[in-house]
């Protein structure tokens, strides 16, 4: 809600306006003390990445977004953040997809870090105030931002009064809610101090008010030129990809219980996947039996744009010739992640890409070397050792577990066996290279396996839904495995 009124999308401005309405940008102008507002309106986020793919963009500053996760026909994007000259990269992980290609990375704080207010869905503006101070050298995003502007006007304007006399959020919102007088959405009577006093409060809350309106439109007139309703009856538009001989399933993406977005923050807690716990694609159990597959099989998940070597599951809420895979899963957690599959086709009116139907097939594949590591302590410093190796195979799905003792668990794929170094180093991470390590190895199975007993504890955790899959051992050189109790690294049996 808030993004609308304050007017951050690139066709927007503040107090439900209309870049493309050049009544709207005179009044925004005047209220701001400047001569004028572009006339054309800003790029949709596909349309962005585009022109940055051709050069045309040379910079690009990226907040509070992780476009190398959360785009479509993500070849694409990350082919134009890589050549892209630079990228400024304004977050509060340094774990997301995107901070890889990030020139300048500035620390933002985090909700529960920064003060300010939030509109919920109901139009009830609340004063939100940090329970902690920020770490290290984070700071609010509008204080970054209004640092860069403060250094960047005395360039440009530099005789003239500063545009952004900012030290505080109450300010930063007084200026927003001066933008709303007498709009749909009046925010003038508003202030953090009332708030405070009152409670949270819907709008409209003009000056003068008492309470917030708890129900809009209630004496008929709405806000347009003629006071009435105005309807939009678009005619029904098919998804661009249908289902054909190439590509025979539709690619559903969407959302789980536990996990949000790209998961930058609730990829961090252990307990967030014990919902659903790794990528698996869900089929139809007829799909199933129609490909040939078990539950827990390897597929390559194949669409015009790319590919991801997956695990496949049997879920009959799944439509026959459908398959789902939540949207989350980005290239930090499945290696490539689900929308290197995802269309970059979008809705002329909304600009809203098209990342929920894709079409996409099924393809075999054997890859009989799999490594199986599970290692307690730091997970998220573990994770971010760990994963860059993984690139080296051709399969790698990476998740956490545990409750009181949270846990990474990593699985991996591919069609031989890595060189010895990557594997030594892999048990270097793990800490399975000297020290109290359990052993074995049986050079004529070609199979081994180390395990630490200080990384090692309780039952070891199910592998793939509906097929176990035994802790293995890979760490020397081993193409198969055996099962065992527990293991720091390894390969699974076939």
């Amino acid at each position: 809600m808030g993004g609308r009124e304050t007017g951050s999308l690139s066709n927007l401005l503040p107090g439900h306006r209309d870049a493309a309405n050049a009544e709207h940008r005179e009044a925004v102008a005047a209220y701001w003390g400047v001569e004028q507002l572009p006339h054309t309106t800003g790029l949709s986020a596909i349309e962005l990445f585009e022109q940055v793919r051709s050069g045309r963009i040379k910079a690009l500053w990226i907040a509070c977004t992780n476009p190398a996760q959360s785009m479509p026909d993500q070849n694409a994007v990350r082919e134009a953040l890589q050549a892209c000259p630079f990228v400024v990269l304004q977050e509060a992980f340094r774990t997301t997809e995107t901070a890889a290609f990030a020139d300048l990375l500035l620390p933002a704080a985090s909700w529960g870090e920064k003060e300010g207010s939030v509109t919920n869905s109901e139009r009830r503006i609340s004063h939100v105030r940090n329970a902690i101070l920020p770490p290290g050298e984070a700071r609010p995003d509008w204080a970054i931002t209004v640092d860069f502007a403060q250094r960047l006007e005395k360039r440009l304007r530099p005789t003239q009064s500063s545009l952004f006399r900012f030290d505080q959020p109450s300010q930063l919102f007084d200026e927003l809610k001066g933008l709303t007088r007498g709009r749909d959405l009046d925010l003038s009577g508003i202030s953090h101090a009332l708030i405070d006093e009152i409670g949270p409060q819907q709008w409209p809350f003009p000056v003068g008010a008492r309470q917030g309106t708890a129900r809009l439109y209630e004496d008929g007139i709405f806000p347009t030129a003629s006071g009435r309703a105005q309807f939009v009856a678009d005619p029904y538009r098919a998804a661009k990809e249908q289902r054909d001989a190439r590509f025979p399933l539709t690619l559903i993406t969407g959302r789980l219980r536990d996990q949000w977005h790209g998961m930058s923050r609730t990829g961090t807690a252990a307990q967030l996947f014990g919902h659903v716990s790794e990528a698996v694609l869900s089929l139809h159990p007829d799909e199933l039996r129609r490909q040939r597959l078990q539950p827990g099989d390897l597929v390559n998940l194949k669409s015009r744009r790319g590919a991801v070597i997956v695990a496949v599951g049997s879920d009959d809420g799944v439509r026959p010739g459908q398959a789902f895979l939540p949207m989350h899963w980005g290239d930090r957690f499945l290696k490539g992640g689900v929308n290197s599959l995802t269309l970059p086709a979008f809705d002329p009116l909304s600009k809203q890409p098209e990342l929920k139907h894709s079409g996409v097939r099924l393809e075999p594949i054997n890859l009989p070397w799999r490594l199986f590591a599970l290692v307690e302590g730091n997970v998220q410093q573990q994770l971010e050792r760990l994963r860059p190796l993984c690139e080296e195979f051709s399969y790698a799905s990476l998740s956490l577990t545990g409750r009181e003792r949270p846990a990474l668990l990593i699985r991996a794929a591919s069609a031989s066996a890595p060189d010895a170094q990557l594997l030594r180093d892999i048990d270097q991470c793990l800490g399975v290279d000297e020290g109290p390590v359990l052993a074995y190895e049986d050079v004529r199975r070609a199979r081994s396996a180390n395990a630490c007993a200080s990384n090692t504890a309780g039952s070891p955790p199910s592998a793939w839904p509906g097929k176990p899959w035994p802790s293995t051992g890979c760490t020397t050189c081993g193409s198969k495995g055996a099962p065992m109790s527990h293991c720091g690294a390894g390969c699974s049996p076939q």
